[in-house]
């Protein structure tokens, strides 16, 4: 079982940073894929970004390459996304999911039906 708790995100204007945290109860951090992905309305669940488990791979959505990275913090097993150079259509809930520790998949998904377990949401809002 990996409990996910989500943090950050708020209200940002175009060009402006915001970051999103995403801690993992998970003792297997290192076993677990995790991806971002974010709902807007009248949209389905789209997928913004991932990292692989060991040795960590990262994937990201075409529309986010080049200001948005993903990282992990090992010393609190928290995976991070940093959202640089913010746009209005980069305004939605954004939710982290993971993998089961156990699956170990050669490739991070980018369809949420990959992941296990998620985080509750955070809103993220970009507006002038």
């Amino acid at each position: 079982q990996v409990q996910l708790v989500q943090s950050g995100g708020g209200l940002a204007r175009p060009g402006d940073s915001l970051k999103l945290s995403c801690a993992a109860s998970s003792a297997s951090f290192l076993d677990i894929t995790i991806g971002w992905f974010r709902e807007s309305p009248g949209k389905e669940r789209e997928f913004v970004a991932g990292i692989s488990w060991r040795p960590g791979s990262k994937a990201y959505a075409d529309s986010v390459k080049g200001r948005f990275a993903i990282f992990r913090d090992l010393a609190t097993s928290t995976a991070i996304l940093q959202m640089d150079n913010l746009a209005p259509a980069d305004t939605g809930m954004y939710y982290c999911g993971a993998t089961s520790p156990s699956k170990r998949l050669p490739s991070i998904g980018r369809t949420q039906f990959g992941y296990d377990y998620w985080g509750q949401g955070a809103q993220v809002t970009v507006s002038s």
